[in-house]
């Protein structure tokens, strides 16, 4: 991550730092796969990590803002989220399937206990990184290979 910029809001240490200690592990996880995700795309030079809507959240310049975090009121899962009226998951949903858990138009979920498969969801990742680059093609430049369970990412 040496050459991407990361600037941080420090309130997001802050937040992180409420969460249960299982959950902010998990957290932690899914935020480095965004950076780590974000080092391999090489439009890529700044990422701000900052709270949204009290969340921790990533923006970059052609992108749609990625949000991670977790809630009392369901505490065996936590979330990545992305925005709603895009069509991020709607897409992922047609191209993964039931690989992942879904929260209608607007999230990923994951219950504590998941393996979570990490290609594929920095997959998902690199779309919404490159959302407004790639919005306008069919599946975000994402095909499934059928019958392999491979994907390939043609954006």
């Amino acid at each position: 991550m040496e050459d991407l910029i990361i600037n941080q809001d420090l309130e997001v240490e802050l937040k992180l730092a409420t969460y249960p200690k299982e959950i902010r592990s998990k957290l932690k996880y899914l935020r480095d796969l965004i950076l780590e995700t974000a080092t391999e795309i090489a439009s890529i030079k700044e990422i701000e990590e900052t709270l949204k809507w009290g969340e921790p959240s990533y923006l970059v310049k052609k992108g749609s803002t990625i949000r991670i975090d977790w809630k009392p009121k369901t505490p065996h899962q936590y979330a990545m989220y992305f925005k709603c009226t895009s069509k991020l998951v709607v897409t992922f949903k047609e191209v993964f399937g039931n690989l992942f858990k879904y929260e209608k138009t607007r999230a990923i979920l994951f219950n504590i206990p998941d393996e979570i498969p990490e290609k594929e969801l920095k997959i998902c990742i690199a779309a919404a990184l490159k959302y407004h680059t790639i919005k306008n093609k069919p599946l975000l430049g994402l095909t499934k290979i059928v019958g392999t369970g491979k994907f390939i990412d043609h954006s």
